[in-house]
């Protein structure tokens, strides 16, 4: 099998599981638009807030993948359960701490600049999809074992069935149907939470009990905690929860600059950036498969099959975002359609299309290459490099561009084409000085 064909057989499955996020993230955009725009913009204002931790705390618990694929690729079952016990006990003391981080933003959402209207929507909503975050790093940090073990297809059944959960929560509880009460954005956010409740739970009871994961179960249950495993992981797992911080937290504070312009910016943001997260969450299925590969081809000592599943896999990520584009291109009317009809609202989003086509080629090469560097365990240079690209250079560019040159939520925007970009450039010359002059 070729090495595209590889990627592709673990891929597919990690992007359709990705592909039932994005679906849920129309439907709670969707159902929410139509409710109110003052819920559309408090929702995303919640959501660049709370996405921060959670996309952080995922790249934290992505510390496991390299780990677990490389022991994969050497055939540790042993290896792998310990690897697993440990991560768990890790990623679930990193989640508690985010919560309480979260706990204590609560008492200052007011000191954001948000229309004075959106606090009454944004506290409830807030803390209830807060707590939905633990389950949420639940979820994840055993998505990676089984992803690892090149299993992908299992979370993506999950992700499935759990959306479809959530999406009929939202038609329950934002709309008050079959006799439960009328809750809005409230709603929306007690669906998610029982839905990543379920989904988290069985996952965990389907890994311990299913016949696929038996050896991988028996090995799980015999480890026993250690703090060498859990320092060598976390060792791992924090320069990428601080690189992937540093992005999400680039998107947040566009958001919130975003927000200062007002509730009809902010709710166009909010659509414009759920139409990004498509192409975003299904090049990261592909790039997902990358770190899979490399990381196994790393354990293997096999180098050049760790260059050659990077090149490809960079390949492959470029013609996902040039189909995406084309796509959303050819039905943006349509599409924006879905969620408002407003067209104060859509010209807005109609504008900030274009800066979205723009920045998927420094987006895919960023995603790419963090995943190869993560693939061959060689993390800590991206802090530096992510830090340099989105707090040096694109947050000041975002607001210089946005504020001080007038171009308002369109010039916010342009701030993530010079950062992704900056990132992609930065973690390729890693990529391709570390695998030229090393052996794995």
């Amino acid at each position: 099998m070729g090495k595209t064909a590889e990627i592709l057989k673990i891929g597919i499955p990690i992007m359709l599981g990705q592909a039932c996020t994005v679906i849920l993230s129309f439907a709670d955009n969707i159902m929410i638009g139509w409710y109110g725009v003052n819920d559309l913009a408090a929702s995303s204002f919640v959501n660049g807030l709370i996405n921060l931790f959670i996309i952080t705390e995922m790249g934290f618990a992505n510390g496991m993948t390299p780990v677990i694929g490389s022991q994969f690729g050497t055939g540790d079952r042993k290896g792998i359960g310990n690897t697993l016990k440990n991560s768990i006990v890790l990623n679930g003391a990193v989640a508690l701490a985010g919560l309480l981080v979260m706990a204590v933003i609560y008492l200052f959402l007011d000191r954001f600049g948000q229309e004075e209207q959106l606090l009454p929507l944004i506290r409830p909503y807030y803390i209830v999809v807060a707590i939905s975050t633990l389950f949420a790093m639940g979820f994840n940090t055993l998505k990676q074992f089984t992803d690892g073990t090149c299993q992908p297809i299992v979370s993506m059944s999950l992700l499935m069935g759990g959306n479809v959960l959530n999406i009929l929560g939202n038609w329950v509880l934002i709309y008050g149907k079959a006799g439960f009460p009328e809750l809005g954005l409230l709603g929306a956010g007690i669906s998610t939470l029982c839905s990543r409740i379920i989904m988290f739970t069985v996952f965990l009871l389907y890994i311990l009990n299913s016949s696929r994961f038996r050896e991988y179960s028996a090995a799980f249950r015999k480890a026993r905690v250690s703090w060498t495993n859990i320092k060598r992981l976390f060792n791992l797992s924090y320069p990428l929860a601080l690189q992937t911080g540093m992005e999400t937290s680039t998107f947040t504070a566009s958001a919130i600059m975003v927000g200062w312009i007002g509730a009809t910016a902010l709710a166009a943001h909010q659509i414009a950036l759920t139409i990004s997260q498509i192409c975003f969450l299904l090049m990261l299925g592909l790039t997902s498969a990358v770190s899979i590969l490399v990381s196994n081809a790393y354990g293997r000592q096999d180098t050049d099959s760790v260059r050659q599943y990077a090149t490809k896999g960079y390949l492959l990520t470029l013609g996902v975002s040039a189909l995406f584009c084309i796509i959303i291109f050819s039905f943006r009317h349509g599409i924006i359609g879905l969620f408002t009809d407003s067209g104060e609202v859509t010209a807005i989003v109609l504008s900030l299309l274009f800066v979205l086509f723009s920045y998927q080629f420094g987006d895919g090469l960023q995603l790419c290459f963090s995943n190869a560097l993560r693939g061959i365990q060689d993390v800590r240079p991206i802090m530096l490099m992510a830090f340099i690209s989105y707090y040096v250079i694109a947050i000041p560019a975002a607001y210089l561009l946005g504020f001080k040159a007038g171009l308002g939520a369109v010039g916010v925007w342009l701030g993530f084409p010079i950062g992704l970009t900056t990132a992609g450039i930065f973690y390729w010359l890693r990529f391709r000085s570390r695998t030229a002059r090393t052996q794995p």
